[in-house]
């Protein structure tokens, strides 16, 4: 417990609500973050959009939902796309109520990838503290977080060194990776399952790849996620003889690892600078190695030969290679390397020391 708790106000990606699974790998990071500094001894309120709901070992938090129209999430936009909101948008309304909110509280931490709250940041009298989930997939965000950065440096926070390396920040940058409650992770020895792939189904996620791996091993690959673009899933699908990959969908934790651990290798193929890579270390937590491109925030959480392989990205025959070096790794290393490394207990009090620290600059 701490020696003085903070009334914390978040604020969640506008992306869907919070369980839909819309909002990817943030959804995970938020539930993480909110039971993190309850257990500190933290006052939690979450705003989110309407349907929002949090596991019941986050019911201590307050919850306060909004409802307006969605806007297209900056993956999805051309890089020079300029900054649009919709009559009637959920973002500004986010922003009000935490805002509102705020008047009696410490402090903002926004896990929104937008534009209006960074730009919003040195006008208003709350400190608004930002939690980047991704990389510069836009232009106008890069440039919006690199002025950010030449006056509140201390309120930008990165998931890794590498996505913080898309930016031209003023100092070292503040990293605090992120963090899972390991507890619903169930290690498994298994040495002869099948190929596993996680993630938005995306051209960004680079899932054809995996499966041309998958194909020309002649191997299964269940793959878990929500289907962004039917087109491209229907594309790939068609590119590979019929049972070569098993759609999943998206599941729960529970059920999502449950599956997850049965897999001898996880594959990673991000075509863009990942800024964590979330399923990667949920694949580790399983024990499960993981192969991936060396781009990106995956980069830094698979330790060659440790827990995995990393290599060339892009280089699928490089990737069909190490799939089938997967055996040499032992599945424990994964583990210990996920209890190491991403707890959502030491995830917390990093995002508690950030704030603290910040809130006193």
């Amino acid at each position: 417990m701490v020696a003085k708790p903070l009334r914390l106000v978040l604020i969640s990606t506008p992306l869907g609500f919070v369980g839909s699974g819309r909002g990817g790998g943030v959804e995970l990071t938020l539930i993480s973050i909110v039971k993190g500094l309850l257990e500190i001894g933290h006052e939690v309120v979450l705003v989110a959009p309407e349907g929002s709901a949090l596991p019941p070992d986050c019911q201590k938090a307050e919850i306060i939902t909004v409802n307006g129209k969605e806007q297209a999430g900056w993956q999805h936009q051309n890089f020079y796309a300029p900054m649009t909101i919709p009559l009637d948008g959920i973002l500004p309304k986010l922003l009000e109520k935490a805002l509102e909110i705020a008047e009696s509280s410490d402090a903002i931490l926004n896990l929104c990838y937008d534009w209006l709250p960074l730009w919003i940041t040195p006008y208003v009298k709350p400190k608004i503290f930002h939690l980047i989930s991704m990389g510069a997939v836009s232009k106008l965000m890069q440039s919006t977080i690199n002025h950010l950065a030449k006056s509140h440096h201390s309120r930008l926070g990165f998931h890794t060194n590498r996505q913080a390396s898309d930016f031209h920040l003023t100092g070292e940058p503040i990293v605090l990776g992120n963090g899972f409650d390991l507890k619903k992770y169930n290690f498994r020895l298994v040495k002869d399952g099948p190929l596993g792939w996680a993630g938005r189904i995306a051209p960004e996620k680079g899932l054809e790849d995996a499966v041309k791996v998958a194909a020309s091993l002649g191997d299964t690959l269940l793959v878990w996620g929500i289907v962004d673009d039917e087109k491209y899933a229907a594309k790939i699908d068609a590119s590979v003889p019929s049972g070569t990959i098993q759609w999943r969908g998206f599941l729960n934790t529970h059920n999502f690892q449950e599956e997850l651990g049965t897999c001898r290798a996880f594959i990673n193929t991000p075509k863009w600078n990942e800024a964590y890579g979330n399923v990667v270390m949920e694949a580790m937590a399983c024990g499960v190695p993981v192969v991936a491109y060396d781009r990106g925030g995956p980069g830094e959480l698979v330790k060659q030969g440790v827990t995995g392989w990393l290599v060339p990205p892009d280089d699928i025959n490089q990737l069909k290679e190490a799939v089938s070096k997967v055996a040499d790794i032992e599945r424990t290393n994964c583990r210990d390397w996920a209890i190491d490394s991403a707890s959502y207990e030491a995830f917390g009090k990093r995002i508690h020391f950030w704030i603290t620290n910040g809130i006193k600059a």
